[in-house]
C-alpha cells in the first residue's frame, strides 16, 4: 500500500493499526518524501535471514540506504492485530510500540514534513490516522 501527498508534520501523531499474517516473515512502514528518500524505514522481522523477532530501522537518501539499527524489543505477534504510534521532530522519530514501550531513530533527512507513506510485507493495514 502506498499513500502519496499525505502530510505528516512535526508534532503530529501517526497511528497505525496493522495485522501481520499468520505466516508473516516481516513487514515494513516507510515514511519520507518518495521511494528514494525515506526518513524512517521501520521493519519488524519475525524471521528474515539471521534476524528473528527483531525490529530493523534505516533511512534512504538518494536511493542509498544508510546504516541499519536493530532493537530486540519485539511486541508483535503473527495473526494478531496491533497498533503503534509514530511522531517526530527535526532530530528524531519516536515509536510507541503495542506494549507501550518507546523506541527512537534519528531523523537523518532532518525535515519537519513528509508526504510519502508505504507499507510492504506480510501484513494488512487495518487503519491509519494522522492527528
Amino acid at each position: 500500500m502506498k499513500v502519496k501527498d499525505m502530510t505528516f508534520k512535526e508534532g503530529q501523531e501517526f497511528k497505525v493499526r496493522i495485522k501481520p499474517k499468520d505466516d508473516c516473515c516481516s513487514f515494513a512502514i516507510n515514511i519520507g518524501h518518495d521511494p528514494d528518500n525515506v526518513a524512517l524505514h521501520f521493519n519488524p522481522r519475525f524471521e528474515v535471514g539471521g534476524d528473528v523477532n527483531t525490529i530493523v530501522f534505516n533511512s534512504k537518501s538518494g536511493d542509498c540506504w544508510g546504516e541499519e539499527q536493530r532493537d530486540l524489543n519485539f511486541p508483535f505477534c503473527r495473526g494478531e492485530e496491533c497498533k503503534f504510534y509514530i511522531s517526530f521532530n527535526m532530530e528524531r522519530f519516536y515509536i510507541k510500540l503495542p506494549d507501550g514501550s518507546m523506541l527512537d531513530f534519528p531523523n537523518r533527512l532532518g525535515d519537519v514534513k513528509y508526504k510519502y507513506f508505504d507499507v510492504t510485507g506480510d501484513a494488512r493495514i487495518i487503519g491509519i490516522k494522522v492527528k
